[in-house]
């Protein structure tokens, strides 16, 4: 594929006023002018969607090929030992007197306090400060305020685990003083939709007005919701592929394990994780558990497929966010978008549309497990663990897919359904999510024992839910009952960061 020699030289102008000229990567793949935020470390934690995305100063000197986006997945290739551990978790920020969610001065000021104590670099949107970054770390604003840590990608769960913990500790030394205080859950447990302040970020205008447009749940999921995600690498090809299907097989195994929403607006809401069932009902077009990649000629090419005819949100150009709902990347590769008549994408502009996909798990140049609950600080190091642990060793990687080779679509829909309404106690063939929950935790403690890295420990948070059967969220619906009087406003204090 000769990529490099269709691309202008691509330099790409990055936030500390260096460039990066074209160069060709692994496999023969030309890795051309990729953006500052893709390529640093090799891999990333999800940095384009926490800022701005950077522009390319050069135009392309001919149009971009359904070759180069591949080229461009398949440019995350890496030997194992540069396989690296990437987390993101998002937090509800609330007032401690009156258990509101925080407005966005008050955002501002825990931004800014950050910033001048622990030295983060500001990220900022016209004059609004929207984020931070710290050498490969980045702090995020989601849609409604919630507040989200993009980790470096790390080698160890160790380390994975003392970044959480060094992030959590600087969040409250600055949250304390102004009030705030952090709660780790899946939804928001007590406000209505209409109490939850908006975000000053371009995007999230685009996607507020085309959310109701595409399903009923959608403005739920921007401003309602907390997850927790774990970002993996992968080899080659078919590493990723078995990846790929292990881990989307599973996803409602984690789902059932990590589920840890049950409230809305200050009352039970039928389910164990509302936040999991709502993606069944955002957007259809780009979120769901992607049949094709149990197809036989399923690879990169085939998830580029996809994502070419998955509706855009928007084209970023001079600072601004271009509106391009309804129209496809694969119209824009044909200069077919009314709103930039005649313009071509990028590599950037291929970049930030990735970003757009919502998938249960979601393949950039990295591999994103997206099922899992916020939750309180134990389990955001017990899901990187219970990933890494099946997916990082191939003897467990290879029991997943024996164990899940016979699964049909509609299991792996009807797991997807069913487990946010009961959980580990979903029937599955002949016995319960539970028993699979049980094999499957056993065989993450076995990759991670192969590891050699000491990291079993970390699923210990998980033992007693799969032991049980009985989830975070099913614990927080007894108390509710119980100690709680119905009154979900102890639940502040419970999962209090």
């Amino acid at each position: 594929m000769a990529v490099a020699s269709r691309l202008a030289v691509a330099r790409v102008v990055q936030p500390d006023g260096g460039a990066a000229s074209g160069r060709r990567g692994r496999q023969g793949f030309a890795v051309v002018g990729l953006p500052a935020a893709a390529r640093r470390g090799r891999r990333r934690g999800g940095a384009v969607a926490a800022s701005p995305p950077t522009e390319e100063a050069a135009k392309l000197t001919e149009p971009l090929t359904k070759e180069d986006l591949v080229a461009y997945l398949a440019s995350g290739c890496k030997p194992k030992e540069n396989w690296r551990i990437g987390t993101e978790h998002e937090k509800f920020g609330f007032d401690v007197e009156t258990l509101r969610p925080i407005t966005y001065d008050q955002i501002s000021a825990i931004l800014n306090g950050l910033s001048e104590r622990f030295e983060w670099d500001k990220i900022m949107e016209e004059n609004h400060v929207i984020g931070l970054k710290q050498g490969k770390q980045n702090i995020s604003l989601e849609p409604g305020g919630q507040f989200e840590l993009s980790g470096a990608p790390l080698e160890t769960l160790h380390q994975t685990c003392a970044e959480v913990n060094s992030h959590l500790y600087q969040v409250k030394a600055v949250g304390e003083e102004l009030g705030v205080g952090f709660l780790g859950m899946g939804f928001q447990p007590k406000w209505a939709l209409t109490d939850i302040p908006i975000m000053p970020k371009g995007r999230y205008e685009i996607m507020r007005n085309y959310m109701p447009k595409v399903g009923t749940l959608g403005l739920d999921m921007m401003f309602r919701t907390c997850t927790v995600q774990v970002n993996l690498d992968f080899s080659s090809e078919l590493d990723m592929i078995r990846k790929f299907r292990a881990s989307l097989a599973l996803q409602p195994i984690a789902t059932a394990i990590f589920a840890n929403s049950p409230f809305k607006e200050g009352k039970p809401n039928g389910f164990l994780s509302l936040r999991s069932h709502i993606w069944t009902d955002t957007d259809n077009n780009r979120s769901g558990m992607l049949p094709f990649v149990f197809d036989d000629t399923f690879g990169f090419e085939q998830y580029v497929d996809y994502a070419l005819d998955v509706p855009m949100y928007f084209v970023y150009r001079n600072k601004t966010y271009i509106d391009c709902t309804g129209m496809s990347f694969r119209d824009f590769m044909a200069g077919k978008l009314p709103q930039v008549p005649g313009e071509l994408p990028t590599l950037n502009d291929w970049e930030n549309h990735l970003t757009t996909i919502f998938p249960e798990v979601r393949l950039k140049r990295y591999m994103e497990m997206r099922g899992a609950d916020g939750g309180p600080w134990r389990r955001l190091c017990a899901l990187p663990a219970f990933w890494v642990g099946l997916l990082y060793d191939d003897e467990s990687l290879q029991s997943i897919i024996d164990m899940t080779s016979d699964w049909t679509k509609e299991e792996r829909e009807m797991l997807r359904r069913k487990v946010p309404v009961t959980g580990l106690k979903t029937p599955f063939r002949d016995g319960y999510v539970r028993d699979l929950a049980e094999d499957v935790l056993q065989l993450a403690k076995n990759g991670l024992e192969r590891r050699g890295y000491k990291e079993v420990g970390f699923l210990r948070e998980v033992d007693e839910v799969v032991r049980t059967g009985v989830t975070p969220a099913e614990k927080l619906l007894n108390l509710y009952e119980t100690k709680w009087q119905r009154s979900v406003d102890p639940v502040f204090e419970e999962l209090l960061y």
